[in-house]
């Protein structure tokens, strides 16, 4: 622009075009239009436009986000509401809700339009949309008594979830799915929500060691919370061939449920296949923290097992990991499944 005057200024005529006001007016115009998309171009990049990485991830105590960064820039906004409607620990988790409701590629980035009785995506504030979609997920995980499965399942069905849930034993896919049919069959709808809100927004939410919160819905015969806590203490222990107790240095894998299930009194003595002569079998659609998990590793039977957690995962002491937590998904692909049991 400024070579453009300047050969502009040697010329005559320039002069008397500079004198005439419509030639000002003009000019402040064009300079106004080039200030105005210089900021916008600044505020696409800086906001995670193309040019961004094209996933963030974001730590906390309940784990770890794997979210574009479309979704990550909302992060301050998110922990800002997040924190004023006390659930400033799941910030991690409504991150991982954002990825799957809108990806960050929308204005309504929560879709929370209709949480307040608007047609789906009249929100048109990204702002907004987080401050309505927060203060409702903060309701339904205090309905939901802090069950996050079923304040997820929740935000995506209606707080009407929570109490047909809760006098069925609590949140299971089951139940979800049968919440579904009753009410597309009385709205006269093909569907009703999303069955699999939970896996599709856990498979963004990477849980860390030591991170798992379980909740058990009082339905097992025994104290899921407590004894999944006995567990937790030997986190990082490594595998020890045989270790019952903690004056092993470690466990195997049946030795750490016979040791943390001895404490809360329930007799779980024996190997892995010992263990699954103990207990029934539940199908997949019915599993709840507290259900054991079985697989053929070494030899055909039952060789491994351990204690299914929430969300595809389960704790267990393995070879490679010592007392860990593992995902059921990825040992279905290296060893035979032999399924969930419960006692």
């Amino acid at each position: 622009m400024q070579g453009v005057l300047k050969k502009g200024a040697k010329a005559a005529g320039t002069i008397a075009i500079l004198k005439n006001p419509l030639s000002w007016i003009i000019a402040g115009i064009l300079l106004l239009l080039t200030s105005l998309f210089g900021f916008a171009l600044f505020t696409s990049i800086s906001l995670g436009g193309e040019n961004q990485l094209e996933s963030g991830m974001s730590e906390g105590e309940g784990g770890t986000a794997q979210v574009s960064s479309e979704v990550m820039r909302y992060e301050p906004l998110i922990r800002k509401y997040a924190e004023q409607n006390g659930v400033g620990e799941y910030v991690n988790i409504i991150l991982a809700m954002i990825q799957q409701e809108s990806g960050g590629r929308e204005l309504d980035v929560m879709q929370s339009s209709e949480s307040i009785g608007l047609p789906p995506g009249a929100i048109t504030d990204p702002e907004y949309s987080i401050q309505v979609g927060v203060k409702n997920f903060a309701e339904v995980m205090k309905q939901a008594k802090g069950d996050v499965n079923l304040a997820l399942q929740s935000y995506n069905f209606g707080d009407g979830f929570i109490r047909y849930a809760l006098e069925r034993g609590g949140y299971s896919k089951e139940v979800a799915t049968q919440f579904s049919h009753r009410m597309a069959a009385r709205e006269g709808w093909g569907r009703y929500g999303d069955v699999n809100y939970v896996d599709h927004v856990m498979q963004y939410y990477k849980v860390g060691n030591g991170s798992v919160v379980v909740m058990g819905d009082g339905s097992q015969s025994f104290d899921v919370e407590e004894v999944h806590n006995i567990m937790k203490q030997y986190l990082g222990r490594p595998y020890v061939w045989g270790g019952r107790t903690p004056a092993a240095g470690g466990f195997d894998c049946s030795g750490l449920l016979e040791y943390a299930f001895a404490q809360v009194g329930v007799d779980m003595y024996g190997t892995a296949q010992s263990q699954y002569n103990k207990t029934k079998p539940v199908s997949e659609e019915h599993i709840k923290p507290g259900d054991f998990v079985f697989f053929s590793t070494y030899k055909p039977g039952a060789s491994h097992v351990g204690m299914y957690v929430g969300n595809g995962q389960f704790i267990n002491a393995n070879s490679s990991g010592g007392t860990s937590y593992s995902s059921v998904e990825e040992w279905k692909n290296l060893y035979p499944f032999l399924g969930f049991r419960r006692i």
